[in-house]
């Protein structure tokens, strides 16, 4: 897989729905109201509806990811922040750009990529992901361990918030 820093990962549009956000819950075993009852989450929390957990938007996220680099993708690091709720009945947009390439010493070729998931015009959630990917059609960034596997090579990620 060839990546160069500025590109742009193709964009993923996803309609929430409430048995979206019920079944992430669920599976993280994650019984907060917030996330299965309407009733609560608009009365109780003020949300405009019951909306995503961060397990769930981790998977989403891991997904976007995977997509884009196909199974010998490997995630090294992810890091988001959740600025707004994403509830159901919204139109959740995923956009990424690589913001470098490196290759460490053991070979392994690494994405740094900072995505945003959009609702409308607003980010939702901001986010940095470090991802190993296969330099050639041969190489397998999951058969890397111990010294080989360096995830947090050459530094820690930052994300890059929006101060408007």
């Amino acid at each position: 897989m060839s990546v160069a820093a500025g590109e742009k990962l193709p964009r993923l549009e996803v309609d929430v729905t409430a048995r979206m956000v019920i079944m992430g819950a669920s599976s993280s075993r994650d019984w907060q109201p917030q996330h299965h009852d309407h009733h609560w989450a608009v009365n109780r929390a003020g949300t405009r509806d019951i909306f995503l957990n961060t397990p769930n938007q981790a998977g989403w996220i891991e997904r976007y990811i995977t997509d884009w680099t196909g199974p010998r993708g490997r995630l090294g690091k992810l890091r988001f922040r959740m600025r707004r709720s994403i509830c159901a009945g919204d139109r959740l947009t995923f956009d990424g750009v690589v913001r470098t390439v490196t290759t460490d010493a053991a070979g392994t070729e690494w994405a740094d990529v900072d995505l945003t998931l959009s609702i409308g015009d607003e980010a939702a959630t901001q986010c940095a992901v470090r991802v190993a990917v296969p330099r050639s059609p041969e190489d397998n960034p999951w058969a890397r361990a111990g010294d080989e596997w360096t995830p947090d090579e050459p530094g820690p990620l930052e994300i890059h918030r929006d101060r408007s």
